[in-house]
Formats: C-alpha cells, structure tokens, sequence
C-alpha cells in the first residue's frame, strides 16, 4: 500500500518541518519571565512542525519510513535530522522542560502517547544508530510512563472529544507500546480502565460526527482501542451493541467522509485528519472480526472512501495541514494499525 515514491513523498513533508521552529505554538504554564523563551530553548527535540506532538509524530514518521525504506534516497536525510534531534543534551532540555511539576498534564494524552510509538519503532528497528537514539531517549519515556501511571488511576471518566484530550486515541497507541516494550503493569491498567470506560457501552451516536475540528472519530477510535482488549471470539458481539448501524450490503455511504472548505484554517483542516484517522480504524476493526462476517465489506468500503479523500489532501501547500497530516497519512498507509495485538 505504500510504495517508496509516496514514502517520499510524506517523508519530505516531515524533513520540512522537523527542525522549522517557526511558525510555533507554544501551550505551557508560564511561573516567571524565565519562561517566556524560544522554542528550541525549551525543548530542544521538539521544538518544529508547529507544536511539541506535531514535532513528535513528525520524527516517529521519519524512523518509520528510514526503518521500512533504509536504501531510498530520503533515508539518509532522515537519519540525517534524527541524528540532530536525539542527542544528550538535546534529551537533557526535554527532561528539565517535562518534569517540572507544573506540566504534570503537558500533552497528555496525545502527545505522550505519539512520544511513546516513537521509541517503539526506534526499537523494534534492528539497526545500531537506531538503538542508540532509543537509549538516549529512554529516560524521557520512563517520565511518560510515570505520568500515565500517576494520572490512571484518578481518571474517572473518558475523554470522548474528536481531539488531543481523547483518551481513546491515548490508550491505544500507549498500550501497542506497553505491549511491545514489556510493560506489563501498565498494559494492565490501561486495558482495565479501557474496560470499565467502555465495556457497556452501546449505540454510539456516529451519526453526529465529525465535529467541526475533528482529527479523531470519537465513535470508531473507541472501537479500534477495545479490539486491543475484549477477546477476539467476543468482539465481534460487542461491536453489534456499541455500532449497530454498519450494513451488511458492502455500501460505503453509511460514513461520509470529512468535508474540509479551507485548508488554510487551521482547525478546520482537521477533517482531512478525521479522514485518515477513520480509515485506519475501519481497518482495524474488520482486520479484528472473523473472515466471512457480513459488515467486513461495508467496513472497507468506507475504509477506501475515507483513505482516498485524506491521503489526496495530504499537501506541501499550506502548512496548516503539511507540518502533520504526513504522519497520519503513514501511520495508515504503512500498515500501523494491523500490528496492534488483539487479545
């Protein structure tokens, strides 16, 4: 599904912006005028593409495509800015910015949970420099993993927005990490909360999405998470209850896909987000029911129908939606979502 031309193609959208530290978009509490600072400054890593997880996920692309593509001609480009990025210095500004007390919520849970997959792909890449980025970058990872464990368990309620606060989004992407990196106490937790936020829930209202900023389908981000968590014979009964609504007839016009009227605005450009973000959760979810189930076809129906329309407005031409719509387009693309473990 991705070749090396389009592989290209997005990791360029990535190299433009990784270490392009203006325009910027700064969202911390601010104790004294020490704070008011540029954004290398503060955190030297990732201080491009806009916004902290934008430079997060803009890097997590970067060593995907380098890691799935080491021979193309970006591949050195890439290794190129990851190797500015990760060093020990720069990690050392990371920490001092992210520990501070007063950020205990930064990026929480979108950003954290992109830093995550960002160090599950430099370790399951099976090259030395690679390796070597991932170590320096490990005690940035154990803080995020203390910040998780910490906030967890007084999490009471989920966050059902279509944006960075949804814990959906959140625990999915942690858990494929937690899974992967051998962290079984936080797996636990996040599989346990995931349960008892959504177990009962049913008919989902995904007749009053999207949103008009939304990047994250409420609805079907909900539904690729607990496939991550509910048994694998037992999923496909759940899925009826919280989403009775998908045909059997193959169709692909119960899910419109996003209209976007202005991709120089920033929030509205979010709906080519939504787009891809649907796409790989559609494929996600018929990847987790048994072959020969009647709503698989109208699940990849609409899966084509949203993936054609988000990866056709993934553009250079303005940055609102260059600096970060390349990693969505990659993270669906490249297959990410069928890697997440079904139990």
């Amino acid at each position: 599904m991705l070749d090396e031309s389009a592989a290209n193609r997005f990791a360029q959208l990535a190299l433009n912006c990784v270490h392009r530290e203006y325009p910027n978009k700064i969202a911390h509490v601010m104790e004294g005028d020490e704070d008011a600072r540029p954004p290398r400054e503060l955190t030297p890593i990732f201080y491009g593409c806009f916004d902290w997880h934008s430079a997060v996920h803009g890097h997590w692309l970067l060593t995907r495509l380098a890691r799935q593509f080491p021979d193309a001609a970006f591949a050195a480009h890439a290794r190129a800015a990851l190797a500015q990025s990760f060093t020990a210095d720069n990690l050392a500004g990371e920490l001092a910015y992210l520990a501070r007390e007063d950020r205990a919520s930064f990026e929480r849970p979108y950003g954290l949970a992109w830093f995550l997959q960002l160090t599950a792909e430099l370790r399951a890449w099976d090259d030395p420099q690679a390796q070597d980025w991932a170590q320096v970058l490990a005690p940035l990872e154990d803080l995020i993993v203390a910040r998780w464990r910490a906030w967890l368990p007084n999490l009471v309620y989920p966050v059902r927005s279509g944006t960075h606060n949804q814990t959906a989004f959140g625990f999915a992407l942690t858990l494929d990490w937690a899974r992967a990196a051998g962290r079984t106490e936080l797996a636990d937790l996040i599989a346990a909360k995931s349960l008892a936020f959504h177990l009962d829930d049913r008919d989902c209202p995904l007749n009053y999405e999207p949103s008009g900023t939304d990047f994250l389908s409420p609805c079907l981000m909900t539904a690729d998470l607990m496939r991550r968590v509910i048994p694998a014979e037992d999923y496909p009964a759940w899925l009826s209850a919280y989403l009775p609504g998908i045909p059997e007839n193959g169709s692909a016009d119960w899910l419109a896909p996003g209209i976007v009227l202005d991709p120089t605005d920033g929030h509205l450009v979010h709906l080519d987000g939504v787009n891809l973000s649907r796409a790989w959760n559609l494929q996600g979810i018929a990847a987790s029911l048994p072959d020969g189930d009647p709503r698989i076809p109208a699940l990849n129906a609409a899966e084509a129908a949203h993936a054609e329309a988000g990866v056709a407005a993934v553009s250079e031409e303005h940055y609102e939606g260059s600096h970060w719509l390349a990693s969505f387009a990659v993270y669906l693309v490249s297959g990410k979502a069928r890697e997440a473990e079904t139990p």
